[in-house]
């Protein structure tokens, strides 16, 4: 069984934002020591999850389903969700962290619906109830420890550094050497360069707050999931910790404090030169 009440509901609505990037549908996965919410695309090139300590919360009680609480509602198995109707929940969050008292979540696994409830001001109570699915548990395999190249970066200095990318750019190319970082606009071989607009960044090792390159590299990935994890990394002050090897190999891009933990795992294109070349699965 589960019951939540936020400590900071703009942070979670950020995080329900951020993972709504990735797929149209999430894993809601409570568990003894917190909250996590998961999600993987179609293509299973992009894999996000948002864990939330049970210390996010200001009260939180969860029980397995083969030790029912008596007062609380069971949740037996991590449940998936769509994203679709979750959104609404938390469309505008810094309205609803303006005008809204209280945030708390329950579940009711016998109808299968988790319920989400706004307490706001003036006596409003807004209730959601939205259906779920019982699935299994999802996981991505990826030993980011052992990646050669890990820089660490104020998340307000990366997002200076996307908001120059236009909207309509769908993959970014990061390349490093021990003297300096790159971000530049990926473009294919047959690109009408007269008509393209191109992008390119580059940032000296002192301006990061942590600088490590073991092997020259450049990985382009998709840059749509990096906008959502970087407006959730804006609303918790946290620095952003990437983790790389060479092309062709996953990107991870996370964050993580006290209270709660990032990480957003990506698929990378490989060497042109490679015949048939595809990217090789974050998970």
């Amino acid at each position: 069984c589960i019951s939540q009440c936020f400590l900071s509901l703009a942070v979670f609505g950020r995080a329900i934002h951020a993972i709504a990037r990735i797929s149209d549908e999430f894993w809601f996965d409570p568990v003894e020591k917190g909250l996590a919410l998961r999600s993987v695309n179609s293509s299973r090139s992009a894999y996000a999850c948002v864990f939330f300590s049970s210390m996010f919360f200001q009260h939180y009680c969860w029980t397995a389903a083969s030790q029912p609480c008596q007062k609380e509602k069971q949740l037996p198995l991590p449940c998936k969700l769509i994203i679709k109707s979750v959104l609404p929940v938390f469309r505008c969050v810094n309205v609803l962290e303006r005008n809204v008292e209280k945030c708390s979540i329950s579940t009711s696994p016998s109808e299968q619906h988790i319920t989400f409830q706004l307490l706001c001001r003036h006596g409003v109570v807004k209730t959601y109830n939205l259906t779920f699915q019982e699935c299994d548990p999802l996981q991505a395999v990826f030993a980011k420890h052992m990646c050669p190249n890990i820089l660490k970066v104020h998340s307000r200095l990366l997002a200076d550094v996307m908001i120059h990318f236009p909207t309509s750019q769908e993959e970014i190319t990061l390349s490093v050497t021990p003297m300096k970082v790159c971000f530049k606009s990926y473009t294919e071989e047959d690109t009408d360069f007269s008509r393209t607009m191109l992008t390119e960044i580059q940032l000296s090792p002192e301006e990061f707050d942590y600088f490590q390159v073991g092997v020259d590299s450049e990985v382009t990935f998709c840059l749509k999931e990096l906008r959502g994890l970087l407006a959730f990394s804006e609303a918790t002050s946290v620095p952003v910790s990437i983790h790389f090897d060479r092309c062709g190999k996953p990107i991870a891009f996370s964050i993580e404090d006290l209270l709660l933990e990032a990480s957003f795992i990506l698929a990378t294109l490989c060497e042109p030169e490679k015949e048939a070349a595809s990217p090789e699965p974050a998970c």
